[in-house]
């Protein structure tokens, strides 16, 4: 199976956020990243439940919402799933991680947790059969357009080689040069956003580009 795109929606031209969906979605794009960021679990605010529900309004594509928000569990009633969806939220964000999966599922959505570069993996030996994916931060969350983190490929290893049936995201510095050493340690699911498709040029260049190394 190959690897799948998810394209960062923080990334992408918002004058001109029609033009680009029609595009992801030609291209075969399998998932719209949204990072939605609160300013207290990251030092940062990004994007709008108005601006989401927008894109979930246009786009014929399932979302992939990454909520890098304290309490996520509380905030889930802001959007509206469908079954292919995905929701991640961090462990450190709550203290019910269980619950808030519980949660996701019931709205309708597949459930990610999401690991920062310094979380630990045994954080999901107690809801890994309760999850659908593993979100690997493979840079710190909260800015786009860092660099990698290096020791986060070790950690997307690890997660395949004891959890070998989970799907596997990775969300940071989603480079071609860097995607085919994710893929090559275990990813399923690229987030791509400024360090690929979006970094400039021709929008269908850079995705047929990224295919090629996710293969």
């Amino acid at each position: 199976m190959t690897g799948k795109i998810s394209a960062s929606m923080m990334c992408a031209d918002t004058l001109n956020l029609l033009y680009d969906i029609r595009t992801l979605e030609r291209m075969g794009v399998e998932y719209l990243h949204m990072d939605i960021m609160d300013g207290c679990f990251v030092p940062n605010y990004t994007l709008g439940t108005d601006f989401v529900r927008r894109v979930i309004e246009l786009a014929r594509i399932p979302v992939d919402i990454h909520l890098m928000v304290e309490r996520p569990e509380d905030k889930l009633e802001w959007f509206t799933f469908a079954e292919d969806d995905y929701v991640s939220f961090h462990y450190e964000a709550t203290c019910h991680t269980h619950r808030a999966i519980q949660k996701i599922k019931a709205r309708g959505a597949k459930a990610m947790l999401a690991l920062c570069p310094a979380t630990p993996l045994y954080v999901l030996e107690d809801v890994a059969g309760e999850l659908d994916g593993v979100l690997v931060m493979t840079v710190n969350p909260g800015f786009a357009g860092q660099k990698l983190v290096e020791q986060t490929l070790e950690k997307v290893k690890r997660v395949r080689e004891k959890y070998p049936g989970i799907e596997i995201e990775v969300d940071g510095n989603v480079s071609f040069d860097n995607a085919i050493k994710m893929r090559a340690a275990g990813a399923d699911i690229f987030v791509a956003g400024s360090s690929s498709i979006f970094s400039g040029g021709s929008l269908e260049d850079n995705i047929a580009k990224l295919r090629d190394c996710i293969v």
